[in-house]
């Protein structure tokens, strides 16, 4: 288990070259081709892991399980994003496409938060960075989808994510990045449009 930094940043539709061309003065390298990646979300009835997301609640989880439709990886993975006292970290499991079906039905049982079952799907165009120690990927292209209702929402904006070590120093992290943080979970946002 490594806990890292994770900082966001938001950019309206028209403003993300303004960060493409940070990236390029301060030579970025790319770390992947870019992908599409889509996450189905699991919450229990009551939703609250969106709620102790919303609050900043420690410890929380988000469960979800995410796939990479136009790419070679073909796997399903289960994931746990878990935000604690000491920082934050992801377990990750493999799953076949059949325990993935299974689970839309069924629901995943969590010990803290009991029946989780499928709320929402987010996807988005994700490219991939890196400047020194950190990683940067940007988001774009980014749709909400309910689970049930297939009701959707498409987002023209682009989310920022910068990762790196938990022992990075977070004023040169900052110092770095001149750019506005925020708070920002794209299933929350989901569920402030659709459910």
């Amino acid at each position: 288990m490594s806990f890292r930094i994770e900082e966001k940043l938001f950019f309206k539709s028209e403003n993300i070259f303004e960060f493409r061309k940070f990236l390029s003065k301060e030579s970025a390298k790319t770390l992947y081709t870019k992908r599409v990646i889509k996450s189905l979300y699991f919450d229990n009835l009551k939703l609250d892991m969106y709620k102790d997301s919303i609050e900043g609640s420690v410890p929380r989880k988000k469960i979800r399980v995410r796939n990479y439709p136009n790419a070679d990886d073909k796997n399903y993975y289960l994931e746990t994003k878990i935000s604690s006292v000491e920082g934050r970290f992801k377990t990750r499991k493999i799953i076949t496409k059949d325990e993935f079906e299974d689970l839309k039905k069924r629901g995943i049982l969590d010990n803290i938060y009991g029946t989780c079952l499928p709320n929402l799907y987010v996807t988005y165009e994700r490219e991939y960075a890196k400047i020194n120690d950190v990683r940067i990927s940007i988001d774009k292209n980014i749709s909400y989808e309910n689970f049930l209702t297939n009701q959707v929402y498409n987002d023209s904006n682009s989310i920022v994510e910068l990762k790196t070590s938990i022992r990075k120093n977070l004023d040169d992290l900052i110092k770095t990045f001149p750019f506005q943080k925020i708070r920002f979970s794209k299933y929350c946002f989901a569920v402030e449009k659709l459910n």
